[in-house]
């Protein structure tokens, strides 16, 4: 069991018990500790237009082709990838490492209204952007009632 610190700005519910706390990690196999952190930081976005859900995924250093993007049954959007990891050279002395590599995965359920067949992304600059179009809504046709009386 461990305590979940998630920031240092203040949050009341910081120092509760995760109860999924390493439950994730478990279901990606992770080389080494550095593989694990790779997988946690892959830190997204999700906002709601109008028209559709917009993903952005910071993935700094990772190529456009090191990075997955599908729609599983169940309307489960999955981002995916790996971030490799640099050449190292045995005369090179390490004084501090904290980018991280290896595999990471993220995964969305979509709403219903969401039109997978749809889906776009882009990479630009180190930033995902996963762009699900939604179905339009029908609004019930509202008619008025003349009362009598």
């Amino acid at each position: 069991m461990s305590l979940v610190r998630r920031s240092n700005v203040f949050d009341p519910f910081a120092d509760f018990w995760d109860p999924f706390d390493g439950v994730l990690r478990s279901l990606v196999p992770a080389t080494s500790d550095r593989d694990t952190a790779a997988f946690a930081n892959a830190r997204v976005d999700w906002k709601e237009t109008p028209e559709s859900h917009v993903f952005k995924a910071d993935l700094p250093g990772v190529k456009k082709e090191e990075v997955k993007v599908e729609v599983e049954e169940g309307n489960v959007l999955v981002i995916s990838g790996q971030r490799s990891k640099e050449k190292e050279d045995k005369n090179d002395k390490w004084h501090r490492v904290e980018r991280s590599s290896g595999q990471f995965m993220r995964r969305f359920r979509l709403p219903e209204n969401a039109k997978v067949d749809q889906v776009k992304a882009s990479m630009e600059n180190g930033v995902l952007t996963v762009t699900v179009p939604k179905a339009e809504v029908n609004k019930p046709e509202v008619k008025a009632i003349e009362i009598s009386g």
